[in-house]
C-alpha cells in the first residue's frame, strides 16, 4: 500500500476549502432552522478551525460564523 504525503500547503488549501464550504452549509442550516444538521456541521467547523489555527492560518477575516 502506497502512502502519499501531503505538503503543509496542500493540507492548508484542503482545510481552507472545506472550512469555507462548511460555513456555507452552516449558514443554510441556520436559515432553514435545521438545528441537528447545524450542530453536526459545527463539530466539523470547530475541528477545521483548530487545524487551521495550528497551521498558523489567521481565519479571522474569513470566519462567517464567529463561534
Amino acid at each position: 500500500m502506497e502512502v502519499l504525503e501531503m505538503s503543509k500547503e496542500e493540507i492548508m488549501k484542503n482545510a481552507m476549502d472545506e472550512f469555507m464550504g462548511i460555513q456555507e452549509y452552516m449558514l443554510l442550516a441556520r436559515k432553514e432552522n435545521a438545528s441537528e444538521t447545524y450542530a453536526k456541521l459545527k463539530d466539523r467547523y470547530l475541528a477545521l478551525k483548530v487545524l487551521l489555527n495550528s497551521l498558523g492560518v489567521n481565519i479571522t477575516d474569513i470566519d462567517k460564523i464567529k463561534e
